[in-house]
């Protein structure tokens, strides 16, 4: 191993999401309009399709690639759903929720003030993945959200 190279590159976290498509190329110019996500680069492949893209939305790298059937690289849509959400923090939860809406996302759960201090809703993107978009809005320590969740939830 290089011991001058590191392990994980600049501009890298240590989870990175990376997302399956139909259509990643589309996918881009989705996530540029909903999260104003900067295009870091493309590896075109056969067919027109992409063999890998990278994203960065707010300070964090999104990974995406097309549909591969003969590889089993499948997207949410080939298979009826995913059970995955990704996590977005923003300074104003409403406002991106709205662009994310109006550039083609689907509401799941509308934004709404939640028991543990996020200001917080859900879309489903145009290729079957799912967002919680939230901006925190108040700090609660574990008790405070424990209870929180008692009386969300009674």
């Amino acid at each position: 191993m290089n011991q001058t190279v590191k392990p994980i590159p600049d501009g890298m976290r240590t989870v990175t999401p990376h997302l399956v498509c139909d259509g990643a190329a589309a996918a881009i110019e989705f996530y540029k309009k909903a999260f104003h996500a900067k295009a870091l680069g493309t590896v075109p492949g056969p067919g027109g399709k992409l063999l890998h893209a990278l994203i960065q939305i707010g300070d964090s790298a999104v990974m995406l690639v097309d549909e591969f059937p003969d590889h089993q690289t499948l997207g949410p849509k080939s298979l009826k759903g995913s059970p995955v959400t990704i996590h977005l923090y923003v300074e104003d939860v409403d406002k991106v929720f709205a662009q994310a809406v109006a550039a083609g996302a689907k509401i799941i759960t509308p934004v709404a003030d939640m028991f543990w201090g996020d200001r917080y809703g859900v879309i489903e993107d145009p290729f079957g993945h799912h967002w919680s978009i939230a901006t925190h809005v108040r700090d609660m320590g574990p008790h405070e959200v424990q209870d929180a969740a008692r009386k969300a939830c009674s």
